[in-house]
């Protein structure tokens, strides 16, 4: 499952085994940056968020409205899904845990990124 350009040159995608694929409830082609996929599954419905955040050279209002997207895409998630959110966020959070958002096991220093994305 693929969201983005016609010719499948940008974009996010998914791609599943045949026998995964039959759990297929919905495909969710929110931008050529974020895909939402349902799955069928017991006891919970899986709901998987592939993403590409926009990398640092793009303006702070189109880095803003990314995750206001992604935002939007969460909150189509029914609750008692199991969520996955995925892809690359073009961020570093660093070293050491913070909270139970980030494990101890990052490296280097966080950048602004990676601030907005603990956030």
């Amino acid at each position: 499952m693929h969201s983005g350009g016609e010719r499948n040159e940008r974009g996010v995608a998914i791609i599943l085994d045949p026998e995964t694929k039959k759990a297929v409830k919905g495909v969710w082609k929110y931008s050529d940056r974020i895909l939402l996929v349902t799955l069928s599954a017991k006891p919970f419905d899986i709901a998987l968020i592939q993403l590409y955040a926009p990398t640092s050279e793009y303006s702070e209002e189109e880095i803003e409205v990314f995750y206001e997207q992604v935002n939007d895409v969460v909150k189509q998630v029914r609750s008692q899904d199991i969520l996955i959110v995925m892809g690359d966020f073009n961020a570093k959070v660093g070293e050491g845990r913070i909270g139970n958002i980030v494990g101890p096991y990052g490296l280097g220093d966080s950048n602004k990124q990676g601030e907005r994305l603990v956030d």
